[in-house]
């Protein structure tokens, strides 16, 4: 994760993990079921597109999961990706994910 990211607190919205970087968000919304969270989807403001936020927010919930001892199912294939380069302590995971997720227009 890049430095600036670091300090920048990860929310939780019961719905969706998110963060805020100059004004827009990156976002995964979720679903838990008991000590299960289902990772349905993933998205960056447009403007902060390229900086590193989406990658921030995946690794930022990624570890709120495992720190809080749950389950993750990963439905997006961004999400799928990002997850088994993580857990086998990849450092080149940022630069794929980055590569493989479109963002939207709000």
């Amino acid at each position: 994760m890049k430095p600036e990211f670091e300090n920048i607190p990860l929310i939780d919205t019961g719905s969706r993990f998110e963060i805020e970087f100059n004004g827009s968000s990156a976002f995964i919304d979720y679903r838990q079921m008991g000590s299960q969270i289902a990772l349905n989807h993933t998205e960056s403001d447009l403007l902060i597109a390229g900086t590193g936020a989406a990658a921030a927010v995946v690794e930022k919930t990624l570890s709120y999961i495992e720190e809080h001892k749950k389950k993750h199912f990963p439905f997006v294939r961004t999400l799928q990706h990002s997850s088994k380069k993580i857990r086998n302590g990849s450092e080149s995971w940022t630069k794929d994910f980055m590569d493989m997720t479109s963002f939207n227009f709000h």
